[in-house]
């Protein structure tokens, strides 16, 4: 996949506003892969539907989405299911981790799917985020900051054209936000991705080539 255009795209739940002022809802836009976006947001003006809409599990939106000018809302299952694994990876903001499970085994689960990260290259991603010594401990256990950086790491179990990251470091502080931004700037470059980062103040310290207000 090597572009994201969004055609006049609104949440329907916005639809009876008189005006929407953003730089993305009601705009035409080209995400371009290998290029890194900030979506800076208050809450409640819809970056989470925003990655919702992307990731194809929601389509309570007006206007279109598509990739490679394709219209998303005529993919087949199929077709998602390509797309999830080959080419789009997401960071939910709430997570979705398996709390009954190790940190560990929930990164493993993602990546026995797709066979992209070797056990090594997992712990030293685990060592560098710092938590290497909770690789063994049930997700539910962690404190959210750690759990964030868990899910972090499942989400680059995977090939990738782009990359969701909806709130990434509400949790984390400054030395932690800096080696996820490193962390994920090198896995992109090394698969010339895109990242698409949102906030509702807090940002990745990262480069970034386009910031639009949500």
């Amino acid at each position: 996949m090597n572009s994201i255009h969004l055609q006049h795209t609104l949440p329907q739940v916005f639809a009876d506003r008189n005006t929407v002022t953003s730089e993305v809802w009601h705009q035409d836009l080209t995400l371009r892969k290998g290029e890194h976006y900030l979506l800076e947001a208050a809450s409640g003006t819809g970056k989470s539907s925003f990655c919702s809409y992307l990731y194809g599990y929601r389509q309570d939106y007006q206007g279109i989405i598509c990739f490679d000018e394709k219209n998303i809302r005529g993919f087949s299952t199929d077709e998602w299911v390509e797309v999830r694994r080959r080419s789009l990876s997401i960071l939910f903001q709430e997570l979705r981790i398996f709390p009954e499970l190790t940190a560990l085994e929930n990164i493993r689960l993602k990546n026995q799917l797709t066979g992209w990260k070797k056990k090594k290259e997992i712990l030293t991603l685990l060592e560098r985020l710092g938590i290497a010594d909770k690789k063994d401990e049930k997700a539910g256990k962690l404190s959210f900051g750690q759990q964030q950086r868990v899910a972090f790491i499942r989400s680059l179990c995977q090939p990738f054209d782009f990359i969701l990251l909806d709130e990434p470091i509400s949790h984390l502080d400054d030395e932690n936000a800096a080696i996820m931004a490193q962390l994920l700037t090198e896995e992109a470059d090394s698969q010339g991705a895109g990242i698409i980062v949102t906030s509702i103040g807090k940002h990745l310290p990262m480069h970034y080539d386009r910031v639009w207000n949500l």
